[in-house]
């Protein structure tokens, strides 16, 4: 098993390492961290499973492919050259299936699994390095940092959510505020709640400085 971890790192390193967009390999890392922290303490789950969806997490993600069905090809291209079992394959694809957020989608999770590598990626969009990746993101995609004349947005299609006008900030409400709530396990809803007041605290000073009164 460790050799197989040691071929993903590579392959997702060989993929993602030169990403700008807050998707490169140390947000790979910190989410396998994020899953290790929550499973030492859950105590549940199939490591194994938990590890190898961390760290494939991104692969698919239409945000950095041509399209979705070509992420999903490259996944499973991966997943076949190590030749694992089908149901180990299908049970780390069904993990990566259900960790995007997509404009806050509902989606039902099946397993331990995927409630833990759900919780450690939106850990990862929250806190000190949540506020560093959006910004990040916000710069890649060309948005502002903060236009006041753009509205929060409510609810939002997918194409709405990936590539209508918003802001940075705006991206706080729209995403970010909503994450300490959408937690699955106990461990990241008591993670989360810090990492959601630093927030808080961040968007509080930033009104102040942008208002000229700090």
């Amino acid at each position: 098993m460790k050799d197989l971890i040691k071929i993903t790192e590579e392959f997702v390193k060989n993929e993602l390492g030169g990403d700008s967009s807050g998707h490169d390999w140390h947000h790979i890392d910190r989410v396998r961290k994020n899953a290790q922290l929550i499973w030492s303490k859950e105590k549940q789950g199939d490591w194994f499973i938990i590890e190898m969806a961390a760290l494939l997490h991104d692969i698919p993600d239409d945000k950095l492919n041509e399209s979705e069905a070509a992420g999903w090809a490259k996944l499973d291209s991966f997943l076949q050259s190590i030749e694992l079992d089908g149901e180990t394959a299908s049970k780390i694809k069904s993990c990566i299936e259900t960790v995007s957020f997509k404009g806050g989608r509902s989606i039902e999770l099946d397993s331990i699994e995927a409630e833990i590598v759900q919780d450690a990626d939106r850990l990862d969009a929250l806190g000190a390095i949540g506020i560093a990746r959006t910004f990040a993101f916000g710069g890649k995609k060309g948005h502002p940092i903060y236009e006041p004349s753009l509205g929060v947005r409510g609810e939002m299609t997918l194409e709405e959510y990936r590539n209508g006008s918003s802001s940075s900030v705006n991206h706080f409400y729209e995403k970010l505020l909503k994450l300490k709530d959408k937690m699955n396990t106990p461990h990241a809803k008591q993670l989360a709640e810090e990492r959601h007041r630093f927030m808080e605290a961040f968007l509080e000073q930033f009104y102040s400085e942008w208002n000229g009164k700090a």
